[in-house]
C-alpha cells in the first residue's frame, strides 16, 4: 500500500521527503516490484502540494531506478535487487489486483493462499 507524510516543519524540500518516503517503503519491502503508485495529479491533491513538486521526485526516482513510467498505465516500483523476490512481488501484486477485480475481500485472498500453501 502506497503511503506518504510530508512535514511542513522539515528542513528538506517536499519533493525531497516524498523521494526518501519512497526509497524507505521500497527498501522496507512495503512497496514491492511492480506496485503501481498514484498519478502525479491524484498524490499532488491528496498531499496538498503542486503536482510539479509531485513531478520532480517522480522523474528523480525514476533516474535513480526505482520507479518505472508504462506510458499511460502508469509509473510502477521498478525491479532491482533480488530478482526472485521481484519476481514474488509481482505475483502477489498480480493476485491482489485479480481478487479486488473480482470483489472478493482480503480474508477471502488469504484463505485461498492458506490452502495452496497447505497442499
Amino acid at each position: 500500500m502506497f503511503h506518504v507524510e510530508l512535514s511542513a516543519d522539515s528542513t528538506q524540500p517536499p519533493y525531497e521527503q516524498l523521494r526518501m518516503a519512497v526509497i524507505e517503503q521500497v527498501r522496507a519491502g512495503t512497496l514491492t516490484a511492480g506496485t503501481k503508485i498514484p498519478t502525479v495529479r491524484a498524490l499532488a491533491a491528496d498531499l496538498g502540494i503542486a503536482p510539479n513538486t509531485v513531478a520532480r521526485a517522480y522523474r528523480e526516482l525514476e533516474a535513480d531506478g526505482v520507479l518505472e513510467t508504462r506510458g499511460r498505465q502508469g509509473s510502477f516500483i521498478a525491479s532491482s535487487g533480488d530478482p526472485t523476490r521481484d519476481i514474488a512481488g509481482r505475483a502477489a501484486v498480480d493476485y491482489v489486483t485479480t481478487i479486488r477485480r473480482l470483489g472478493l475481500t482480503d480474508a477471502d485472498a488469504l484463505e485461498f493462499v492458506e490452502r495452496t500453501l497447505d497442499s
